[in-house]
């Protein structure tokens, strides 16, 4: 699921898309030192009493350092910082044909996903006892479940069908070893505090703005991983994101809301006051206007979605379905598992998904990191070509005829990786300007007698069913949508619309795009929890496409005007 934080739980390429700087040589951490003398321990010693003993292990350590600041009408709501300091364990036993991750038929969640390691925190002054203490305990613990499981595994296999896809559990993998500089990014919270809040007073002067706030988030992580393989790996990444939220209620008991945000990887890469400004100004009429705009009652016809929705339409159709993981689980309705050099696009599509990009333009990617969490390198992955489907995105769990990470294993902290997207990005060999899609919608809805088509501009999220016991199905969420007619009269907004569909039948309807490739960067919630990626896209004219109307409350709006009200006069 693709989400843009909000006040509840939350792609030939025409701008070049720069690599990532090389990051110089940085002093060894020497947190390093002491988890490589640990495993070590730990592989030579540890042995359970039927003779069981690990045949992998793999520390990693998440150093972050957060900022977190916030401002509602002008008034400061939080001011954090915080650091942490966390430990994951990757402990098998087995070998790399059968381990104690494999997937235990009928038990559910647990089945599926192996053990729930579940992270812990480490000192934050890296005191050496005190850390040996906490890896040697939680190594303990993990091999114990470890050993014990792989005996459930193996009782599993037996009294089971066989298996439809016989891979390995885990791939073999050349050792990296990379030193990269331990990040630090600082700032002024106290001048932060001042702008953020300075941002968040101009929503004093609209009173039909009943929710509205304006944050400055920023996350700096330094990873540290050392495994039984030799590699050896210290590298970091800084996020910051500057968050523009606003809701209100329609008279008719509709919960609105927009959003705006930009992202960075230093706070330096963050915009100026101007454009912040003009931001929230334009969050503000986008939702006084959407408070008075027409419900659309539910539709079937052409639509274009706009480049950043058309990234968000593409992550959670397209995106979740060529996981690798997915085409493995006996429990996953495996989309694409058998569709390996076969047309699962338009044949004017490609796509890949590159985690190696830093950039697109100007814009920073969220999805860029330099490794995954399994020790191997991010990599470019052509997953369609001309339409035709290529490979998956893999961690290292192995599926039918892929034997080898392509560096896309990813978690947050204290969850099993699975294999997760990056930096999607969809190409077009069949191109057009953006007016001109606009023409070939309103052409294609006199074609199918349509009074109007639909012209989705932003798109706050989605999710996606993969599962085979619920429909192979998805919603995204739209905010601002327009009706284009197709007698040239002006598009009217209107509210009230999600969007639903299969995606075998999608694919097929698309018919064009434009050249206008545009980011949405986000963060993607999944199996191994949350983690920040982005979607390149150009528009895309659609032949068709199902909205329904989206959930609504009951309740009428505030009874008494806010106190706000006599500031807008």
């Amino acid at each position: 699921m693709l989400r843009r934080p909000r006040a509840s739980w939350l792609m030939a390429l025409t701008v070049c898309a720069m690599c990532a700087p090389a990051v110089p040589a940085g002093e060894e951490h020497r947190l390093l030192a002491i988890m490589e003398s640990e495993l070590k321990l730990s592989m030579e010693k540890l042995e359970a009493p039927d003779g069981t003993k690990p045949y992998f292990l793999q520390y990693n350590v998440t150093d972050e350092k957060s900022v977190t600041i916030g401002a509602t009408l002008g008034a400061l709501t939080f001011d954090d910082a915080s650091h942490n300091r966390y430990l994951d364990i990757d402990l098998r036993c087995g070998d790399y044909t059968l381990d104690s991750t494999h997937q235990i038929r009928d038990q559910g969640f647990g089945g599926r996903m192996g053990m729930f390691r579940g992270r812990t925190s480490l000192p934050l002054e890296g005191d050496a006892l005190a850390t040996r203490h906490a890896l040697w305990l939680k190594t303990d613990e993990q091999f114990k479940q470890a050993s014990k499981r792989l005996a459930q595994v193996q009782a599993n296999v037996k009294v089971k069908v066989e298996e439809e896809d016989q891979s390995d559990d885990f791939t073999r993998e050349d050792p990296e070893v990379y030193i990269g500089k331990f990040i630090e990014q600082k700032i002024d919270q106290k001048a932060w505090s001042k702008r953020v809040k300075k941002w968040s007073e101009a929503f004093r002067n609209h009173p039909d703005v009943y929710n509205s706030s304006v944050t400055l988030t920023g996350r700096v992580n330094n990873r540290l991983a050392v495994n039984s393989e030799t590699s050896k790996l210290q590298f970091g990444r800084g996020w910051w994101r500057i968050g523009i939220q606003a809701s209100t209620i329609a008279d008719d008991g509709m919960e609105l809301f927009q959003y705006s945000s930009f992202d960075a990887h230093t706070p330096e890469g963050l915009p100026g006051d101007a454009t912040v400004e003009a931001a929230v100004k334009q969050v503000i009429a986008e939702l006084e206007a959407l408070r008075v705009a027409p419900l659309v009652e539910p539709y079937t016809g052409p639509a274009i979605f706009m480049n950043r929705a058309s990234g968000v339409f593409f992550h959670e159709i397209f995106g979740h379905r060529i996981e690798g993981h997915r085409q493995k689980d006996v429990e996953e309705g495996q989309t694409f598992a058998k569709k390996i050099g076969k047309e699962v696009l338009p044949d004017f599509l490609s796509v890949t998904d590159d985690p190696t990009k830093a950039k697109f333009g100007n814009i920073e990617l969220n999805g860029h990191y330099l490794f995954d969490e399994e020790c191997v390198s991010g990599q470019p992955v052509h997953l369609v070509e001309s339409g035709i489907l290529k490979t998956f995105l893999l961690s290292r769990s192995p599926t039918r005829g892929f034997t080898k990470s392509n560096g896309h294993g990813r978690a947050q902290p204290g969850l099993p990786v699975v294999a997760r997207q990056g930096n999607l990005m969809v190409e077009s060999a069949k191109q057009v300007s953006f007016p001109k899609l606009r023409e070939m919608l309103k052409d294609e809805c006199r074609k199918q007698n349509k009074e109007y088509g639909l012209l989705f501009k932003d798109i706050s999220g989605g999710f996606t069913t993969t599962r085979r016991f619920g429909p192979q199905a998805f919603k995204v969420l739209p905010i601002i949508v327009y009706k284009v007619y197709a007698d040239g009269r002006e598009d009217e907004l209107v509210r009230g619309v999600d969007v639903v569909g299969t995606p075998l039948t999608c694919f097929s309807k698309i018919l064009a795009t434009a050249d206008d490739h545009d980011v949405f960067n986000g963060i993607c919630g999944a199996e191994s929890g949350s983690v920040p990626v982005s979607a390149i896209s150009p528009s895309i004219l659609v032949e068709q496409i199902e909205i329904e109307k989206k959930q609504k409350a009951q309740d009428r709006p505030p009874i008494l005007a806010p106190p706000i009200a006599a500031n807008s006069k």
